[in-house]
């Protein structure tokens, strides 16, 4: 069964250069919750998202899949 993509932080950190583990560090959180973000098997809280926006200088609508078709 495949992971249902909700975010694109890992995209974005690959795009912007960008390790798991300095967000980890710049949000405030464990490694293993970042990762868990990274491969949608979790979802941060949308507080968390907003400062995961504001640490990586994006428009949170940039984390987010488009679920238009």
């Amino acid at each position: 069964m495949a992971v249902e993509r909700i975010n694109r932080i890992k995209e974005v950190l690959v795009i912007q250069g960008k390790s798991q583990v300095w967000l980890a560090e710049s949000l405030g959180k464990s490694t293993t919750s970042v990762t868990a973000f990274c491969n949608n098997k979790s979802q941060p809280h949308l507080k968390d998202l907003k400062k995961i926006a504001e640490i990586l200088d994006v428009d949170i609508r940039e984390l987010l899949v488009s679920t238009k078709e």
